[in-house]
This record gives C-alpha cells, sequence and structure tokens, in this order.
C-alpha cells in the first residue's frame, strides 16, 4: 500500500512509525515541515538500513516562519501557502490513504480537501486541539474580536474532524472533545503516544556531551523540548535562583524561543552561572542530553489541561530518570507520573511546590533511582513498535477497505 505520512513537526515517534511501516512493504512517504518551527525533531533523513520503499519529504515553510510566529494574520497566511504545498504534493504522489497529524487547523483542511477531491481516505492523527489553543490566545490577545476568531478555528476544525474516514486520538480524555465538536458518527480509535525505544537508549551520565558541558560530576536538573512563555519558564528560572550558591548543582535548558530568549535576560541580570542554557542539540545527541541528567524537568501551561500530552515526558521515561513536572493533574501525562511512580508532579503555577519537588529529588539519589527505574519499566512495557503498527496496519487497512 502507498501511505503518506504527515507530520507537521516531525517528532521522533511518527518517524518511528513511518519506519515501522516501511519494513511491512508498505510505500511509505513521510513528510513534515521544512524550516524553524522552534521545537526539537526526530531523524528525518535516509539511514543506511532503511528499507528503499521509504522516502522523507521536506515541504518548505516561509523562511520568515520564525520571526512571525507569533504574528496571528503573518502566521496564518504562511500556513495557508504550507497546505496548498501540502495538497501540491498529494496530486503528485497519490497514495492510497493519508494519515495527517500535529498540523495547524487551516492546512489541515486544504490538505483534507484536496483528499476528497481525488477520492483518498484521510485519517486525523489528533495530538492535541488547535483551535482550542487558538481560541484560549486571542480571546485574550484581542478582546474585542477573539471570541469571533476562535469560533472561525472551532468551525473549521468541526468540518475537517467530521469529514474524516477515520481519527485517531492519543487519549480517552480527547472523545468528549470530539462529541463536542459533533464527532458521531466517524470512526474514533485510541492509540496513546510512545517514545522509540529503539532510539533513546539509556545511556550512563559520564558521556561525551556530559563531558562537553561540564557536567559529569554535577547534579544536573535538566529541561528539554519547547518552551514558549506559555509554559512559565520561571519554575525554571525559580529553581536555578534557589541552588544560584551551589556549585555542585546545575539546571540545564535545551530549547529555543521567547522562554529561551526570558532565561537568558534573567541569567545575564542575574549572574546565574548555574543555569546552563544551550540551543536544541541534533537528534543522534539526544541519548547523551537525557542521560547526563539527574532528573528530568516538564512544565505545560494551565489551560492545556486535558487538550495536549507533552511528548517530551515520553521521551524522558525512556532514559531511565526521574521526572519533575509542573503539569494539571488531569493531564494524562500527570496520572501517568502518578499512577507508575515515575516522577513527582505540581500544578503548573506552584512554583514552591515545584522547588520542594526538586529538592526532594535532590536530596534522595535512592528515589531517584526507584523512579527512573518505574518508567523505564512503563516504557518498555508500552512503547513496543510492532503492536503500535499492528493498531496503526489494522486502521489503515479497514479504512482504505471502506
Amino acid at each position: 500500500m502507498k501511505i503518506l505520512i504527515h507530520d507537521y513537526v516531525g517528532h521522533p515517534f511518527q518517524v518511528q512509525l513511518s519506519r515501522s511501516l516501511a519494513y511491512r512493504d508498505h510505500q511509505v512517504i513521510h513528510a513534515y515541515a521544512g524550516g524553524d518551527l522552534l521545537t526539537p525533531r526526530g531523524n528525518l533523513s535516509l539511514q543506511e538500513d532503511d528499507p528503499a520503499n521509504l522516502s522523507f519529504i521536506k515541504i518548505p515553510i516561509d523562511a520568515e516562519y520564525r520571526k512571525h510566529k507569533y504574528n496571528l494574520l503573518r502566521r496564518r497566511d504562511m500556513e495557508i501557502k504550507y497546505g496548498k504545498k501540502l495538497a501540491a504534493l498529494l496530486n503528485e504522489k497519490r497514495p492510497d490513504v493519508v494519515i495527517s497529524g500535529n498540523t495547524p487547523t487551516e492546512p489541515q483542511l486544504i490538505f483534507q480537501k484536496a483528499c476528497q477531491q481525488i477520492n483518498v481516505p484521510f485519517i486525523s492523527w489528533i495530538q492535541d486541539f488547535y483551535s482550542i489553543a487558538v481560541d484560549k490566545l486571542v480571546r485574550k490577545k484581542l478582546p474585542a474580536v477573539g471570541a469571533f476568531v476562535g469560533h472561525y478555528y472551532k468551525r473549521m476544525d468541526q468540518k475537517i474532524f467530521n469529514s474524516n474516514q477515520h481519527i485517531i486520538c492519543i487519549t480517552d480524555d480527547f472523545i468528549p472533545i470530539l462529541k463536542h465538536f459533533g464527532v458521531h458518527s466517524t470512526p474514533v480509535s485510541v492509540i496513546p503516544n510512545w517514545a522509540p525505544l529503539n532510539e533513546v537508549p539509556m545511556v550512563d551520565k559520564n558521556n561525551a556531551w556530559a563531558s562537553e558541558h561540564r557536567l559529569v560530576d554535577k547534579t544536573v536538573l535538566l529541561y528539554s523540548g519547547t518552551l514558549a512563555m506559555k509554559h512559565n519558564p520561571e519554575l525554571l528560572l525559580k529553581v536555578a535562583r534557589v541552588y544560584k550558591d551551589n556549585d555542585d548543582i546545575r539546571v540545564v535548558v535545551v530549547s529555543e524561543g521567547p522562554g529561551r530568549d526570558w532565561l537568558e535576560n534573567h541569567k545575564r541580570e542575574e549572574n546565574l552561572g548555574n543555569l546552563l542554557l544551550l540551543d536544541f542539540q541534533p537528534f543522534a545527541r539526544l541519548p547523551e542530553v537525557l542521560g547526563s541528567a539527574d532528573v528530568l524537568m516538564a512544565v505545560l501551561e494551565p489551560d492545556a489541561g486535558l487538550f495536549s500530552v507533552p511528548s517530551k515526558v515520553l521521551t524522558y521515561l525512556c532514559a531511565r530518570r526521574p521526572i519533575l513536572m509542573a503539569v494539571p493533574g488531569e493531564n494524562l501525562a500527570s496520572r501517568i507520573v502518578h499512577q507508575y511512580r515515575t516522577g513527582l508532579s505540581v500544578e503548573p503555577m506552584d512554583i514552591e511546590g515545584f522547588c520542594s519537588a526538586a529538592r526532594q529529588l535532590i536530596e534522595n539519589p535512592g528515589l531517584r533511582a526507584e523512579l527512573a527505574g518505574n518508567g523505564r519499566a512503563y516504557a518498555e512495557k508500552n512503547f513496543d513498535i510492532g503492536q503500535i503498527t499492528d493498531r496503526f496496519e489494522t486502521i489503515i487497512n479497514l479504512t482504505v477497505r471502506e
């Protein structure tokens, strides 16, 4: 079968799925957005052992996307142009089925309509609800017209969700939200996200990357991934402030974007030598980056609640490191951490609680080891790519036959 998987962001686990499907003799085209999206990415180039029936296609996005990412009108224009390029790729490749996820609403709608025109089944892979995020943002930024803009995007999402041949969502929590969007007859399957165990092996703290950054003999609390202001970077700053005079402790942030820039300013103003700020690292070095940490940190904005699940937490589990999170209690990632005892989690705005949990982990190596082991055990049990591919393949086969 000829399968086009479009993952706007290019996350590691979607790339792993494409490789796994290709190994099963499907012709797989993995398309993703080129340019700087201010997010970490997976291995999006062909490897020596990749099958010949796998290809990666980078779809150009406006070179100034990063500059205008937070300008709603400019960003919308760039995303519409991207959607048209995506439709052109579809017409050129003519796949048997399309799976598309992590895609802003307007290019997703353009892509879906293009599929309808040539009768290609379309499967939405819902990682979060873009229109809900836009609605919350514009109501804050544009009080006079925000409700209208939010409604506009929600109507588009409603059209997309109700025009799919199948929907894959990452948590049962999304099903009531889909029903709120009027989804009643479209088949919906739940396949939780995962992380590629084979690409995130457990690495000793004494590794080359840790040595390069003089972290081997330090207790390291590390954050890796997207960091916008909505993620409340003050949580990371507060931990750095608490341990400013302790030369044995480092707070490391591997990220780019406005939250990282905000930390840069405070690091300079407050002379925080224990706060190490780095750009996104090559994916091949991710195991070393995570291995250098004693504690891995994640934060999520309060409004995200049920509709966003930080994939970095799943990657952290593979690394066999304890997790320190500031995430809404109802979020799936928080529930995993609590239920399987893989780390400590507090509410997003609980800065003092976050620092207290950090102190607990720093001072208790035994607790760190216990939580880390639980996390890796969870990953080994739930991230089997063979079983995950079976589920996707079943959905693909049913969708194409229909």
